[in-house]
C-alpha cells in the first residue's frame, strides 16, 4: 500500500511543480551559478554562494516531492458522513465550548489549501488515526503519543 494518499487534484499540482522546477527554475538558478562564476575568486563571491544554497533549496524540493508522488496513490473517497482520508471534519475536545470546535482537512501536508484557511491532520498522527471511520456525534477516545487520553466529539464531517 502506498504511503502516501494524494487527492487527484494535489498529484496533479506536484507534477506540475516538478516540471515548472525541472524545466524553468532548476537551469535559471544554474545559470546565475555560471554567471557568478565569471565573477572571480570562488571563495568570497556571495552571489555565487547564494546561487548554489538556491539551487540546492530548489532542488531538494523537486526530491522530496518526486519521492512523495513514487510512493503515493489517488485516495478514494470515504463514505458519506464517514471520517477518511481527503474528509474535513470538526471535532470539539472534551471539556471545550462549541465555539471552540477546530476544523481539520485529513490527509497529507501536501493537501493544505490555503485559500480555505484550513489546517491538515494527517491520517497516521495520533488524533487522525483515532477519528477514521467515525462519523458524526462519535465520541472519539484517544491515546496520545506521550500517553495523555483524550476525547473529542466529532461535530461534523464533509466528504
Amino acid at each position: 500500500m502506498a504511503k502516501h494518499l494524494l487527492s487527484k487534484a494535489t498529484y496533479a499540482r506536484l507534477e506540475a511543480e516538478i516540471a515548472h522546477l525541472e524545466h524553468d527554475v532548476l537551469p535559471e538558478v544554474a545559470d546565475k551559478i555560471g554567471r557568478a562564476r565569471e565573477m572571480g575568486d570562488l571563495k568570497e563571491n556571495g552571489d555565487y554562494h547564494a546561487a548554489k544554497d538556491e539551487y540546492g533549496m530548489f532542488n531538494d524540493r523537486k526530491n522530496l516531492l518526486l519521492s512523495i508522488l513514487e510512493d503515493s496513490e489517488l485516495a478514494t473517497p470515504p463514505a458519506d458522513g464517514e471520517v477518511g482520508v481527503l474528509s474535513t471534519v470538526t471535532i470539539l475536545f472534551a471539556g471545550d465550548d462549541a465555539d471552540d470546535a477546530e476544523t481539520y482537512l485529513i490527509g497529507h501536508i501536501e493537501e493544505k489549501r490555503t485559500e480555505q484557511g484550513i489546517e491538515v491532520m494527517s491520517p497516521v498522527s495520533p488524533i487522525g488515526s483515532a477519528l477514521l471511520g467515525h462519523k458524526e456525534g462519535d465520541l472519539v477516545s484517544i491515546t496520545l503519543e506521550n500517553g495523555a487520553k483524550i476525547s473529542v466529539t466529532v461535530v461534523k464531517v464533509a466528504n
